[in-house]
């Protein structure tokens, strides 16, 4: 076994999940985000990175104990309308997701290539689909080994260039520092933006895809605890740098209308202290973060949905075995060509809209995983991995901060 497959056999789930994770969610939100109410959210990029760590370690820990996926805990556990619900939230997510994603991918693309289309609309349109198929082709031929590799190249190149960017643009110390003290932003918009903020960072309904990652690693029973929480650790500290990077540089950046010339902007800040080559290696950082994000999006999620379906059509436990999903089944495929295509009619509307629509419809899950581990994750059900006294304080923590996010955030 080579070095680089050793490495991705301890931390390429890890990676997967800052892959998935970066993109639209910490590239356009942090920016947007940045430029709208400053260096004063730093603190909500590293609370949604915690967040986010606290919740898949949970999640980590229940399949380890069980066997089961935590979507597999949870709908064999209530009602089968719960089931049907969270199908209905997911297609909804996927639109809002995918529309961001094919978006992002083609304003990017834009800015690398800025002579292709005389209109901007028109350049985001054309390489949005672009990408949206040939993250479908990837996928559809490449397997999850294949992807993992192409996605753990693409943390490395989009982390390294946005850091370096944000650390050279030599940000006031003192604000960087007090950005990262929590405070509640004032006014209704503010507070929706820290929400977006917090709710996008590090994903959101892509993190119960960690529980198929490890299962694709054949990762099973406790003394696989540590391994897991090595590569969380490691992806959400990634997730972190690249997220409080993207408010750094959007601080500095007024973003107007629709967005569009948002990556443009940001690259702009390079020319004078770095110049045109730097300049173009950022966008090039910039188009890896929303790519590999598409990427990770288009193979997991389609997961979701044929497990879904097959536990739904499960009347005992017995129907249905642990082992992962075919990806050749009809579900995960039609599911693959479905948030392809179906999310491409999101490229008509704003791209800014679209990005806080993404970051606040995630965001109102996270406080059901947080119960869902709280209720789960007791001793009765997983043994010895069981929440601990620490384990489940952060847990009602998350789960408290979202729910009065929430109320905060739709409350005048």
């Amino acid at each position: 076994m080579s070095r680089a497959s050793r490495f991705l056999r301890v931390v390429g789930p890890g990676l997967v999940v800052a892959a998935t994770g970066v993109g639209a969610g910490d590239l356009a939100t942090g920016a947007f985000a940045g430029s709208h109410i400053g260096l004063v959210v730093l603190w909500a990029v590293v609370v949604g990175a915690v967040f986010k760590f606290v919740l898949t370690e949970g999640l980590a820990r229940f399949q380890l104990a069980t066997g089961e996926t935590l979507l597999e805990g949870a709908l064999l556990r209530i009602p089968r309308a719960f089931g049907v619900l969270f199908l209905v939230y997911l297609v909804a997510w996927t639109w809002f997701v995918g529309s961001a994603l094919v978006s992002a991918c083609g304003v990017a693309t834009h800015a690398l290539w800025p002579t292709a289309f005389s209109e901007q609309q028109d350049a985001r349109r054309a390489f949005g689909v672009l990408h949206s198929v040939v993250g479908l082709v990837l996928v559809w031929r490449g397997g999850y080994r294949w992807i993992e590799r192409a996605l753990a190249v693409s943390v490395g190149l989009m982390a390294v260039t946005v850091v370096i960017t944000a650390v050279l643009l030599e940000p006031d110390a003192g604000a960087v520092a007090r950005g990262l003290v929590p405070a509640l932003p004032e006014g209704r918009e503010a507070l929706r933006w820290t929400l977006a903020l917090v709710g996008g960072v590090g994903g959101t309904v892509t993190i119960l895809c960690y529980g198929y990652w490890i299962r694709e690693h054949g990762r099973e029973g406790a003394g696989e605890l540590r391994t897991c929480r090595i590569d969380l650790a490691l992806g959400y500290t990634v997730t972190a740098l690249f997220g409080m990077a993207m408010v750094v540089i959007g601080s500095g950046v007024e973003v107007e209308g629709s967005g569009l010339g948002l990556i443009l902007a940001l690259a702009e800040q390079l020319r004078e202290p770095l110049g045109e080559g730097a300049r173009t290696l950022f966008l090039v950082g910039a188009w890896a973060a929303v790519f590999s994000s598409l990427l990770g999006v288009w193979q997991s999620v389609p997961y979701l949905f044929a497990d879904t379906l097959r536990l739904l059509r499960a009347r005992h436990a017995s129907e249905w075995t642990r082992s992962p999903i075919d990806t050749r089944s009809k579900a995960y495929r039609g599911y693959l060509l479905a948030i392809a295509f179906v999310p491409l009619l999101g490229l008509e509307l704003r791209f800014d809209r679209v990005q806080q629509a993404y970051g606040l419809v995630g965001a109102a899950f996270m406080p059901l995983v947080a119960l869902a581990l709280l209720l789960l994750n007791r001793r009765r059900i997983v043994g010895e991995l069981h929440n601990r006294p620490a384990s489940t304080l952060a847990l009602l923590v998350t789960l408290a901060f979202f729910v009065l996010a929430g109320v905060l955030g739709v409350s005048e």
